[in-house]
């Protein structure tokens, strides 16, 4: 428990100094990186299971919504597989609406995208959004129709509150069809809790003053 605490407050760091500079990032910096590959697929394993699905016997099958969460879900096939689990990954397609990867028919799948919030998709041209706070604009029916069934939407970093409950979920729509389904979602950070700590000595660059300035690091040691 001890070390799964030191890991997200390492990738906290991470994910912090990346998002310090722009107003919306694929995390690419991250996620391409050894460690923080390794720390992306830990911090997800956990926060799926404490959301109440095992990827042991409850899930088959990990998809990335965008090209941004297609390292994670590597990241998080090989966490699984250190714990000697099997999980097969897929990549959404909505240009040609398919699923590229393993066949998914019969499986239960989760969806992940590395940051899913009303803010970050206002700053794309992704086919995958979020509005009015919880909505999210998915055709969710290209993986209906190949036979899989959808558990939840996890995303990295998410802006979704949580209900009276504590409880995260979002209405997907379908963008064809206007259907719309109420569907659970996990997130392993909160978007507001890394933008605050973004500004805050934590995220300082190691490199720079240690992670110990008294002041915002700006990328010039604030000790020098």
């Amino acid at each position: 428990m001890a070390e799964l605490q030191e890991e997200r407050a390492e990738l906290k760091r991470m994910l912090c100094a990346d998002m310090s500079v722009k107003p919306f990032s694929e995390l690419f910096s991250v996620t391409f990186a050894q460690r923080g590959s390794k720390l992306v697929g830990d911090v997800l394993f956990d926060a799926i299971e404490k959301a109440g699905y095992s990827l042991e016997r409850d899930v088959d099958a990990i998809g990335a919504l965008t090209a941004a969460a297609v390292p994670m879900v590597f990241a998080l096939i090989h966490a699984a597989e250190r714990k000697g689990i099997a999980l097969d990954g897929f990549v959404m397609d909505f240009v040609f609406p398919a699923t590229k990867g393993p066949s998914v028919k019969g499986k239960r799948v989760l969806l992940l995208d590395s940051w899913l919030s009303e803010k970050s998709y206002v700053q794309t041209s992704s086919l995958v959004t979020l509005r009015h706070g919880n909505e999210l604009s998915l055709d969710f029916g290209i993986v209906h129709q190949q036979g899989a069934q959808i558990l939840a939407i996890v995303a990295l970093i998410g802006g979704v509150d949580a209900d009276e409950q504590g409880m995260r979920h979002l209405q997907l729509v379908n963008p064809i069809s206007e259907e719309s389904t109420k569907m659970a979602f996990v997130q392993a950070f909160g978007e507001e809790e890394l933008r605050a700590d973004a500004d805050h000595e934590d995220c300082c660059n190691d490199n720079c003053c240690g992670g110990h300035c008294e002041v915002k690091c700006t990328g010039d040691c604030a000790n020098d």
